[in-house]
């Protein structure tokens, strides 16, 4: 066989086996697992806020996606500011994939982004945030009178205005919605 065939094989199971390499955090509540997000990105660990696969739904409504060849270096860590997991699940089947928090519908002029059960529209035209809405925390109103009428680059941060569930929920969505926007 000749050595450039050998090579591609080689690239080919080991990106296959990346792919299959992933683990999930599952915590007791949504506080948990933005404290966790928030240590493990600033330690710079290659991680994912998503939504829990059925099959392992209890708590809450989030998980961290993370590499699982680094499940015990991320479990020391956690454990440094008192915070341990309900459940590590490595995601060995089909079933068991986090589901994607972020669902995206074009509408011609406007663009949606719902992240869990917020959702920002922006007027593509003028960038301009045109609706906020979704959750039943007590701060959305808020949100939506800060954020609504206003540049998308020019509107405060959900997270920087809001404290609840919906507020972090709402950031995602900002941020998605910004990547598509903006760039």
């Amino acid at each position: 066989m000749p050595l450039f065939k050998m090579f591609k094989k080689k690239v080919k199971i080991e990106s296959e086996s990346n792919k299959q390499d992933r683990g999930i955090l599952v915590f007791e509540n949504t506080s948990e697992v933005i404290r966790a997000e928030n240590i493990l990105k600033t330690d710079g660990w290659e991680i994912r806020v998503m939504g829990p696969p059925p099959e392992i739904r209890t708590g809450c409504d989030l998980v961290i996606e993370f590499p699982l060849i680094e499940e015990l270096n991320i479990l020391r860590r956690l454990e440094d500011y008192k915070l341990k997991p309900l459940n590590v699940v490595p995601v060995s089947n089909a079933l068991l994939k986090p589901i994607d928090l972020f669902h995206i519908k074009d509408f011609g002029q406007y663009l949606m982004v719902r992240a869990a059960n917020m959702k920002i529209t922006v007027d593509k035209n003028n960038l301009t945030i045109v609706n906020i809405s979704g959750g039943g925390c007590p701060d959305v109103p808020y949100l939506a009178s800060e954020m609504v009428g206003k540049h998308l680059a020019q509107s405060p941060s959900p997270k920087s205005i809001g404290h609840t569930l919906c507020g972090y929920a709402l950031q995602l969505a900002y941020e998605e919605i910004k990547k598509k926007c903006l760039l």
